[in-house]
């Protein structure tokens, strides 16, 4: 991983113009090509980036990076304070918790329980930025990838989000959309969701997997 702190401004084409006045900020490049710029705040999420595969052409006071989709970022050096690479070495990957584990699991052999029609492709499908929970096939043949959290949240959403970005450059997969699945999803990140075209379905653990005792109910 490459890590370098300039000051530095940003300008960004593609589906919509965007820029970035000049400010001392973080720019991360990763082994996979991907690159990040950070700002000193707003938690892990950066200012902008581009998702590999792309192309980096480093110039005296620029960096240019483009991908096949034909963006084009073009980060403009104005000083720089610090260039230093690391090798991180191969990641093991997140480690989930039992039920987070478990729900994956049953959800795999069960992916009907998610959406009427959902056959499964692939647990784990790998991307640039990570393995898809479950990759799978709805009734109209349109890829769906799903992220499977304990607790839906905000950064659940954006897990999902930079998945379908990286999918979406897999022209072979067709059209993608994703899902959120959660024992219980946050308003705010049903909100987030929403407003991306994301779908989120809750699920009840306990009842996935056949242990709950049916309660009598008087109508």
């Amino acid at each position: 991983m490459r890590l370098v702190i300039a000051n530095c401004s940003v300008a960004y084409e593609g589906r919509l113009d965007a820029s970035l006045p000049a400010a001392t900020r973080l720019i991360m490049v990763k082994a996979d090509g991907c690159v990040a710029i950070h700002s000193d705040g707003g938690a892990y999420k950066p200012l902008n980036w581009m998702n590999s595969p792309n192309t980096i052409v480093e110039q005296a006071d620029r960096w240019i990076i483009t991908n096949p989709r034909g963006e084009i970022l073009t980060i403009h050096l104005h000083e720089l304070f610090s260039d230093s690479s690391h090798e991180l070495g191969q990641d093991p990957g997140l480690v989930k918790d039992g039920v987070e584990a478990h729900l994956q699991a049953l959800l795999a052999d069960l992916p009907e329980s998610i959406e009427p029609g959902l056959t499964l492709i692939r647990r784990e499908y790998p991307t640039a930025v990570g393995p898809v929970d479950l990759l799978c096939r709805d009734e109209q043949g349109k890829t769906v990838a799903i992220e499977i959290k304990r607790r839906g949240e905000i950064d659940g959403i954006e897990q999902l989000t930079r998945y379908i970005e990286c999918l979406r450059a897999d022209s072979s997969l067709g059209p993608i959309r994703g899902i959120l699945v959660a024992q219980q999803i946050k308003p705010q990140a049903r909100v987030l969701a929403e407003s991306r075209g994301i779908g989120w379905r809750e699920i009840d653990y306990d009842e996935l997997r056949g242990s709950r005792i049916d309660e009598l109910r008087l109508f």
